[in-house]
């Protein structure tokens, strides 16, 4: 990995137009540099016995019970979906 230098924060900075001090340079090179360090760090982690993963959480079901008093109380619905307007129709009130 390419290691970080002024030259490289001040690049990146005016890419992101951000306006940055001398000293503001310095400190985020310094903090660049620890951060990459330890990125590289983790390439040394033997992880051959950790199964991959999308999301360490256990995954819960998240519906509600209640579906059918929302689809109830829906000012227009078609079978189990709410029905709306097509954002490019024109309104009838307008």
């Amino acid at each position: 990995m390419p290691a970080i230098d002024r030259s490289r924060v001040e690049h990146v900075a005016g890419l992101a137009r951000i306006a940055l001090t001398d000293e503001e340079l310095d400190r985020f090179t310094g903090q660049l540099q620890v951060i990459l360090g330890a990125i590289e760090q983790l390439k040394d982690v033997d992880t051959s016995a950790v199964p991959p993963s999308a999301s360490v959480l256990p995954l819960e079901n998240v519906m509600r019970e209640d579906v059918e008093v929302v689809l109830a109380q829906a000012p227009d619905r078609e079978g189990d979906l709410f029905r709306v307007q097509a954002s490019l129709e024109e309104r009838p009130d307008a």
